[in-house]
């Protein structure tokens, strides 16, 4: 870990109101898998955000606004998180969106075939699509038309866009989590 988590009592004035919106926030939603040590400093890549409060606000502002535009179903989302976690091996994201993704019905092996950068056997076209856009958009390149129209027609534009979306925002988390080695709690 490259930056150390901050405890409460050592936040800044700079940091304490990022803190208090991002620690409200991810309690509020991210409760299925450890966010917040005993000493109430925040994990996983809130705490890299933390750091630099000017930036993490901006961030903390695309997680929210990620948060509230949903147009996809829930396993749908995490397929997608997941490939791009699997894509570049972010240890924290697959910790965390495999436990969200067991809670929303994928099982075991359909994780560790995805997370083995497979495609599980069993989708459903839905799934099949969010991991075929997310997998062409983490190897690079445009994405084929054909793949951009399939996501429309089953989506919808607004369903497409949250796809592309998710792909590029768990990119920055991705980064995020591996340029500052953030762990997978003990």
């Amino acid at each position: 870990m490259r930056l150390p988590p901050v405890p409460p009592a050592d936040l800044t004035a700079e940091q304490l109101p990022l803190y208090e919106d991002m620690k409200a926030g991810i309690t509020a939603k991210y409760n299925e898998f450890e966010t917040i040590r005993d000493d109430g400093a925040i994990m996983g890549p809130w705490n890299a955000w933390l750091h630099e409060p000017k930036v993490g606000e901006a961030i903390w502002g695309l997680v929210k606004a990620m948060t509230r535009f949903h147009h996809l179903p829930e396993d749908v989302r995490q397929i997608a998180i997941l490939v791009v976690g699997a894509r570049f091996q972010a240890a924290y994201e697959i910790y965390a969106h495999s436990v969200v993704a067991k809670k929303h019905g994928l099982s075991d092996a359909f994780l560790a075939a995805l997370l083995a950068g497979a495609r599980p056997e069993g989708m459903t076209e839905e799934q099949r699509v969010a991991y075929e856009v997310a997998h062409r958009l983490t190897e690079g390149g445009v994405l084929p038309e054909a793949t951009f129209r399939h996501a429309v027609t089953l989506f919808g534009q607004k369903g497409a866009n949250e796809l592309i979306y998710l792909v590029g925002h768990y990119c920055l988390v991705s980064m995020t989590l591996n340029g500052f080695d953030v762990p997978v709690p003990a």
